[in-house]
């Protein structure tokens, strides 16, 4: 039976990813849909990209783009680092890439080219970095930088849960109705004290807080049931990530 497994941010946890995936028992005809930010926070950034590229050679993979994978792309392109970015992981990045050759590189660019905005399955389900604005959902979206940045999707998501709608409710938003389930990273739940994936009615939050002091997460898509590294910081003791 065919499995589907979503993968929370990464952010350079290169140890925490194989931890977790060594936790599943990788059959051949899994699927697995990773939600983004596979840079900035741990030492190797560069590390994780490389094991992505041989991941996808051997396995059904979906890579949607985060907010970092695109600064860092951008820095691998040009070769010009933003400022911001430096200030948010990219440092660190930029170290990770020293012993990378000018060959690997032009394929981690080629790797984050072919990444896409988002993902939606025959099921109907939603995998996105971030969110999206439009109440007439993703592929109307004006603004595409929304897809890797917005916390707004997220957010409605808070507020319903705290409010318990139901899809009935004249108050639900619109934008949820088009999809089964959505499925996101990008807010780390380590915001709200929770280092496991936090459920707000059909959306799921996949981003544990791996950049900081949390851990990188996996679900079953169908069973719902997740797996967990070690918290990133018991694994890189002597690194910060982005705290």
């Amino acid at each position: 039976m065919k499995r589907t497994f979503i993968i929370g941010d990464v952010h350079g946890g290169l140890k925490a990813l194989e931890q977790v995936l060594a936790q599943i028992e990788i059959q051949s005809t899994d699927q697995f849909i990773f939600l983004g930010d596979y840079v900035d926070g741990w030492s190797e950034s560069a590390q994780v990209i490389s094991f992505l590229i041989d991941f996808k050679d051997g396995h059904d993979a979906i890579f949607i783009k985060g907010n970092h994978d695109q600064w860092c792309e951008e820095w691998l392109k040009t070769r010009k680092p933003n400022s911001t970015w430096l200030e948010h992981g990219g440092l660190g990045t930029t170290k990770s890439y020293s012993n990378i050759s000018d060959q690997e590189k032009e394929l981690h660019i080629e790797f984050f080219n072919n990444m896409v905005d988002f993902h939606i399955d025959d099921e109907n389900r939603l995998f996105i970095h971030a969110g999206f604005t439009s109440m007439h959902g993703v592929h109307k979206e004006v603004h595409r930088s929304n897809y890797s940045w917005d916390r707004t999707l997220w957010e409605s998501a808070l507020l319903m849960k705290e409010h318990d709608l139901s899809e009935h409710d004249p108050y639900y938003p619109k934008r949820f109705k088009h999809y089964k389930e959505i499925y996101i990273g990008h807010t780390p739940t380590t915001n709200y004290d929770i280092d496991v994936p936090i459920q707000a009615g059909k959306l799921w939050n996949m981003d544990t807080g791996a950049a900081f002091t949390g851990k990188v997460s996996i679900m079953d898509i169908e069973s719902k049931r997740y797996w967990q590294s070690a918290q990133v910081t018991t694994l890189y003791p002597k690194e910060k990530g982005r705290n």
